[in-house]
């Protein structure tokens, strides 16, 4: 197993820095890299700032200061130059594969020939962004949750060439960085699917949501009543849940799956409508609702008897079904712990355990009245043969 001292994160944006920030408390050399000085020294400053308020907690640990941290950071805008000595690299630049993909060949080209290559990515393929390079053995992703110090799940995942020692390691690593809210999850995403582990299984959500929006729109209910159908049973309803997260991330997630796994993604009229208004949620700040003010106040006291808690976790138990049909993980427990450590919230297979007959009609009514056969149960959910596939 390769010994890692020196770590090299490409990128010092949200995710980037914040990466960097847990592998300095791990006790590694850390080098943090972008296109800019302005950048580089942003993200730096934000590092110096997360571990300053850290120490003031108590929380850095017996004797260790931001200070003696910040002493094992270096900042470059020379990629080439910083990955000399490197023996993991992280990268968490653009979602862009031809960015990916430059980055990665000049990694390759002047790391030395046991370093690491790992990609933050969360929806791309390892193998494509890994065959630039000549290590395609020692290509990994390494997909952290934002903000990696306080979301517990790291997953690793295996590109078509990546070796078992190179898995090993990113687990390793994985489950080495602190985290501000409990233990660190670290499975191993076994093949080289979209999304992976807990985006995938949430996914085709979008499917179902998009739907509802869409017939909301065309039925003239507010968007208000639509979170009052999920009052009480999620922290947030559809809407202000989309807003939160970004009308143009659904819609570019939503197109990233129809070229991937099936033109059911596509996203609706009122998802296209919102993006090409520019309106997309708390950032904009108008999405569904107003936030201008901050977060909105959401009357939920008359519902719309359209959107249904339940039809959505018949959904991801029927994904998680699809993940383990494709040999992506091994067993159920993986999917739901993962769920829990991403997204705070139980999997779904707890409940589908009891359910699937029941779920299994549900959707397939709900494919026959939305037109998106996508929805429709697999073969492992409507026998219940994931039953017997925990581990």
């Amino acid at each position: 197993m390769v010994e890692i001292k020196n770590i090299v994160l490409i990128g010092a944006g949200l995710m980037g820095h914040n990466a960097a920030q847990i592998c300095l408390m791990a006790g590694y050399n850390v080098t943090l890299v972008d296109i800019s000085d302005e950048f580089v020294n942003a993200g730096a400053a934000k590092i110096d700032e997360g571990l300053k308020k850290l120490e003031a907690k108590g929380s850095l640990g017996e004797g260790i200061s931001a200070a003696s941290l910040m002493g094992n950071l270096k900042k470059t805008t020379d990629l080439a130059s910083a990955v000399k000595d490197a023996d993991f690299v992280i990268e968490a630049v653009v979602e862009k594969m031809d960015v990916k993909k430059q980055v990665f060949k000049t990694c390759d080209e002047n790391a030395p020939p046991h370093c690491i290559l790992a990609t933050n990515t969360s929806t791309m393929s390892i193998t494509e962004i890994g065959s630039v390079t000549n290590r395609q053995d020692k290509v990994i992703g390494m997909h952290f949750f934002n903000p990696p110090i306080l979301m517990r799940l790291i997953e690793i995942i295996a590109g078509e060439k990546s070796s078992e020692e190179s898995m090993n390691t990113g687990v390793e690593l994985g489950e080495k960085l602190p985290c501000l809210k409990g233990k660190r999850f670290v499975p191993k995403v076994l093949k080289d699917r979209p999304g992976f582990i807990v985006n995938r299984m949430n996914a085709p959500v979008q499917i179902y949501l998009n739907w509802v929006f869409d017939q909301a729109a065309e039925k003239g209910i507010p968007w208000n009543q639509i979170d009052a159908d999920a009052a009480g049973l999620m922290p947030m309803g559809p809407c202000e849940l989309a807003d939160y997260v970004g009308i143009d991330t659904m819609f570019h997630v939503g197109n990233y799956y129809t070229q991937t796994l099936s033109p059911d993604f596509k996203p609706g009229k009122v998802i296209t409508k919102m993006v090409e208004e520019n309106k997309l949620g708390r950032k904009s700040p108008q999405g569904f609702f107003d936030w201008s003010a901050g977060r909105p106040k959401i009357d939920k006291s008359v519902k719309a008897g359209l959107f249904n808690v339940e039809s959505s976790m018949a959904i991801m138990l029927n994904e998680g079904c699809r993940l383990l049909e494709e040999g992506v993980v091994t067993g159920f427990k993986v999917i739901d712990e993962a769920n829990m450590a991403g997204m705070n919230t139980p999997g779904p297979f707890g409940a589908g355990k009891k359910n699937f007959e029941k779920w299994s009609q549900l959707l397939e009514d709900l494919a026959d009245k939305t037109g998106k056969d996508y929805l429709r149960p697999c073969e492992l959910m409507k026998t219940g043969g994931f039953v017997d596939m925990r581990k």
